[in-house]
């Protein structure tokens, strides 16, 4: 069963780390939920870990987001939106055609991007190109795991390359 993410835009006091003092921040969340409840509920349970008790939140906006596919890589500190165009050729007119498709890539510049998305589509059989890469404004991602222990992002998603050497360690068993 696919992951359906919901992006949720949280309105709540945060310290200014350039100031030390407290101003009103929005900022969008990335959260793996079955639906607009599951995702409010969720956001609300994720965030009381970062704030007080005292504090509260105030849920913006919640939406469908756009992405088929999560990438996160160690060691990086922020997303990147690529778009990938899968390119097929249609033999009835002979031309091509091209189907973009959204990734959310974990890295610390574009350049890094731009590699960690060709490291995500090494198993394409087809031809692609990668028009477009551009910084999210998404803070961090909560995906679902029906064990929800205190594990972080990295820990709880395997990276691409440790599936590769999963999968290359159970074959070879």
């Amino acid at each position: 069963m696919s992951a359906t993410w919901f992006e949720c835009k949280v309105k709540y006091r945060k310290i200014d780390e350039a100031t030390g003092k407290q101003a009103v921040k929005t900022e969008p969340y990335l959260i793996d939920a079955m639906s607009y409840t599951e995702a409010e509920s969720r956001i609300n349970h994720e965030m009381a870990a970062y704030l007080s008790d005292s504090e509260d939140i105030k849920i913006t906006n919640i939406k469908v987001a756009n992405y088929a596919e999560i990438h996160p890589f160690e060691n990086c500190d922020r997303w990147f939106k690529s778009k990938v165009a899968l390119i097929a050729f249609d033999e009835e007119s002979g031309k091509e055609r091209k189907t973009n498709l959204y990734l959310l890539v974990q890295a610390n510049d574009v350049k890094e991007a731009y590699g960690h998305t060709v490291i995500a589509m090494k198993d394409t059989m087809g031809d692609y190109s990668i028009p477009a890469i551009s910084e999210s404004p998404i803070m961090d991602v909560f995906p679902y795991f029906s064990n929800e222990d205190e594990v972080s992002l990295t820990e709880k998603l395997v990276p691409s390359e440790a599936k590769e050497e999963k999968a290359d360690n159970t074959i070879s068993e």
